[in-house]
C-alpha cells in the first residue's frame, strides 16, 4: 500500500477495536466519531490527504525502495544533504498545516523508525532476530503508512524510587512471563498522545535503567497494535468542547488526547519485540542508533512553524489595536523574531555539518539540535506570555460566533471594533489569541513544549555534563599563566 489517503487512515481507524477510556466511558471502536477525537481525527487525515496532493507529494513522498509506490518522506534514510533537506521540507509542511500546534504527527516516529532500521545491526548484538524484527517493523510501517504513538515513562506514583520500586515493581509496565511465542506486558506506562486514534503503540525506553537483575523486566522495546488485546488507554479530559472553529479556533482542531497505557496481561510476539532483558541496548537505544538526532530535527521544524505563527499573531494583535509603535512591544516582537532566527540558525547548522554516522546515515549535527531542545521549552512559556500581556482585558471581551452573528452584532461593530478590523473580525483574531495563551487548550501545549524531551532541569543537567568544556578552561588557564 502506498502513502495513505485520509479516508484510508479514517476507515482504517473504523475498522479499530481499541479500548479507551474517556469521562466514564468506556469505547471499544467508534474512536473516529467520538466528540472528543472525532475533530483532531480529521486534522491528521488532512495531513495523510496533502500526500497526494499535486502541490505537496514531491515533497512529501519519495519512491518505496520495495515497491515503487509512493511513501512518506519521513521514512527516507538520508544519504545526501539534498535527501536530509527534503525531510526537513516535508516536516514543515505538515507542521504549517497545524501552526505547529500538532505535537506527535506520524513523522515524529517515522524518523526515529527510520533510524532504528538503520542500525539493525546494533539491535543484532543481542539477537539477530531483534536486527531483524526492527527492520521488518520500520518496513511494515513505510509501506502501510501508519500513525504511531509512543509511551515512555512509569507512572507518576512516587518519585523518590526507581520505577521498578514503586508499589513492588507492580506498576510499572513489566514482562511477567515468557512463552513460546513472546513475552506478556503487565503495569502501565505514561504518556501515549494520540493513543485512542493511532494505528500502533511503539513501548520504548526512556528513563536510565541501572542494569541490574531487578531491572530486566522493565528493559525490553516493542511495538504492538494499539486495538491489542488487553491493552487499555485511559484518556484525560478532552480539550475540544465541540464549539465551533470560530470559538475554539486551536482547541476545536488540535487537541491531541493524551494518555495512560494500562497492559492487562498483553502478549507481545517476539517478531513485534526490538530489545528484551537488556538494560544496557536500552540506555543507549536513541543516541547509539542516531534517533534521537532525527527526532530532534523533525521536532525543530514544527517549533520553528510554531513559532513563525505566534509572529504573525502577535503582529495582528499589534496592529490590529495600533501598539506597535511602542518600544516594549516592539522589544516584545524582537524576542520573538530572535527566537525564530536561532531556531532557524540551529536547523540550518545541523544540516551543514551533518555527517554520516557508522550506520551509513547522513545524520544531522546534534549539538545544535540539542541546543535547540534544551532551549525551546523554556523560550516558548514567554509567548503566551507576551500574547496576555499585549492583549490584555481584550483576550476577556470575547462574544462568541453566536453573539457576532446575533442580537449583539450592532454593538460589537460599534464597541469591539479595532484600529484595522471590524468588530467580527477584530472578536476572530482575539478569540484566536485566546486559544493561544489562556485556554484550557493553551495551557496543555504550555505544558507539553515544556516538558517535550523531559523534565527540563535534569535535561540541562546532562547538556552540562556531557558538554565537552576542556578546550575553553584550558585557555582560560593558559591566560592565567601568562
Amino acid at each position: 500500500m502506498p502513502a495513505r489517503t485520509g479516508a484510508e487512515f479514517l476507515d482504517r481507524l473504523a475498522a479499530a477495536r481499541t479500548h479507551v477510556e474517556i469521562q466514564g466511558e468506556a469505547l471499544t471502536g467508534g474512536v473516529a466519531e467520538h466528540p472528543a477525537f472525532r475533530n483532531v481525527v480529521r486534522s491528521y487525515a488532512e495531513l495523510f490527504d496533502m500526500q497526494h496532493d499535486p502541490a505537496y507529494r514531491d515533497v512529501l513522498t519519495y519512491p518505496s525502495p520495495l515497491t515503487g509506490e509512493p511513501v512518506a518522506t519521513s521514512f527516507l534514510m538520508p544519504r545526501t544533504p539534498a535527501d536530509l533537506e527534503k525531510r526537513r521540507l516535508a516536516f514543515k509542511l505538515w507542521a504549517d498545516r497545524s501552526l505547529g500546534m500538532l505535537g506527535r504527527t506520524g513523522d515524529y516516529l517515522n524518523s526515529a523508525l527510520m533510524a532504528l532500521a538503520s542500525a539493525a545491526d546494533w539491535f543484532g548484538q543481542a539477537d539477530s532476530a531483534f536486527a531483524r524484527n526492527i527492520a521488518a517493523y520500520y518496513e511494515k510501517v513505510r509501506e502501510e503508512d501508519l500513525l504511531c504513538t509512543h509511551t515512555l515513562i512509569p507512572p507518576q506514583a512516587n518519585r523518590a524510587v526507581t520505577g521498578s520500586q514503586q508499589a513492588g515493581g507492580a506498576l510499572m509496565a513489566h514482562v511477567v512471563r515468557e512463552d513460546d511465542n513472546g513475552v506478556v506486558v503487565r503495569g502501565a506506562r505514561m504518556l501515549a498522545t494520540i493513543g485512542p486514534f493511532a494505528d500502533e503503540l511503539l513501548v520504548f525506553p526512556s528513563t536510565v535503567l541501572r542494569g541490574t537483575p531487578e531491572d530486566k523486566p522493565y528493559s525490553f522495546a516493542f511495538a504492538i497494535p494499539s486495538d491489542a488485546p488487553g491493552l487499555r488507554y485511559i484518556a484525560r479530559e478532552p480539550l475540544d468542547y465541540g464549539r465551533t472553529h470560530f470559538d475554539h479556533p486551536l482547541g476545536s482542531r488540535f487537541d491531541e488526547s493524551d494518555a495512560v497505557v494500562v497492559f492487562d496481561d498483553v502478549h507481545v510476539p517476539y517478531e513485534r519485540c526490538f530489545v528484551l532483558g537488556d538494560p544496557e541496548l536500552c540506555n543507549g537505544f536513541y543516541t547509539a542508533t542516531s534517533a534521537v538526532a532525527h527526532m530532534t530535527h523533525q521536532v525543530l521544524a514544527r517549533t520553528t512553524a510554531k513559532t513563525e505563527y505566534i509572529l504573525g499573531l502577535v503582529t495582528l494583535l499589534t496592529e490590529a489595536i495600533g501598539i506597535g509603535q511602542f518600544q516594549h512591544v516592539q522589544a516584545d516582537l524582537a524576542e520573538i523574531i530572535t527566537t525564530l532566527e536561532t531556531l532557524r540558525a540551529f536547523g540550518r547548522a545541523a544540516e551543514a555539518d551533518a555527517a554520516v554516522n557508522s550506520y551509513g546515515v547522513l545524520t544531522p549535527a546534534w549539538a545544535p539540535l540539542n541546543a535547540a531542545r534544551n532551549l525551546y521549552p523554556r523560550l516558548y512559556q514567554r509567548f503566551p506570555e507576551i500574547l496576555r500581556k499585549l492583549g490584555a482585558s481584550g483576550l476577556m471581551a470575547t462574544p462568541t460566533e453566536a453573539d457576532v452573528t446575533g442580537p449583539a452584532a450592532a454593538d460589537i461593530d460599534t464597541y469591539l471594533q479595532a484600529a484595522t478590523l471590524s468588530g467580527a473580525e477584530r472578536v476572530r483574531l482575539f478569540r484566536l489569541a485566546w486559544d493561544t495563551c489562556i485556554s484550557a487548550f493553551a495551557g496543555r501545549q504550555a505544558l507539553y513544549e515544556y516538558y517535550f524531551f523531559g523534565d527540563p532541569v535534569r535535561m540541562a543537567g546532562a547538556y552540562a555534563g556531557s558538554y565537552d568544556k576542556t578546550p575553553y578552561a584550558d585557555r582560560v588557564r593558559d591566560f592565567l599563566r601568562r
